[in-house]
């Protein structure tokens, strides 16, 4: 690896690090630097162009490698698609040196304000990913529009606030987090979630029409 990719593997590293331990707000990009162990303080700046680089890249790597293992769903049910939109970051989790913090990361950079929508467009725009939840509409065209939107969109929240608690207890307790099983147990949970009896109107469902 080339010194200067080093020097930007480093950098994010430990940023993703420092971001899920402390927060996103509170880790200058100064502080980044310093514990990367770069001697360059404005090393975020020049290989990123700025904190809004850094957090892009961030979240472009974790998308480029959920992209790498994303295949459209094969069978005609919605768990096959869900499974097609959740077993992909289960594995990219899995494939991650321990102790990992990409989980947690993630889990705050969808509250933060400025970064949320930086993760939203970047995880559901995949080419891939917009296809496989064409698909889901279509097997759930018999709900009412607005139910299906305010589900689809508990869908990231669900499962990033889910695999950032599963990162932490392993941390906590030196356990090896079980990925592939904790995306089974989310895929049958979402499955059923989005093919759940309505109660009510969709449009009395403060979640409908969210992105």
């Amino acid at each position: 690896m080339a010194r200067s990719d080093a020097a930007r593997t480093a950098l994010l590293d430990t940023a993703e690090r420092l971001f899920a331990e402390h927060g996103i707000a509170q880790v200058s990009d100064r502080r980044v630097a310093e514990v990367a162990g770069n001697t360059n303080h404005s090393a975020v700046r020049y290989y990123f162009g700025g904190r809004e680089g850094l957090l892009r890249e961030l979240v472009g790597r974790h998308a480029r490698a959920i992209e790498e293992r994303c295949v459209p769903a094969t069978s005609d049910s919605v768990l096959a698609d869900v499974r097609a939109l959740v077993v992909p970051s289960m594995e990219v989790l899995a494939a991650l040196p321990r102790p990992s913090w990409r989980a947690r990361f993630i889990g705050l950079a969808v509250h933060e304000p400025g970064v949320r929508d930086l993760v939203r467009d970047t995880l559901t725009t995949l080419p891939v990913m917009v296809e496989i939840r064409r698909s889901l509409r279509a097997r759930l065209a018999g709900l009412d529009p607005d139910v299906v939107a305010g589900r689809a969109a508990m869908i990231g929240l669900i499962v990033t606030t889910a695999t950032a608690e599963i990162e932490a207890r392993a941390e906590r307790d030196g356990s090896a987090p079980r990925w592939l099983e904790a995306g089974d147990f989310l895929a049958d949970a979402i499955a059923g979630m989005l093919t759940a009896p309505v109660t009510r109107s969709g449009r009395l469902n403060p979640l409908a029409g969210a992105r």
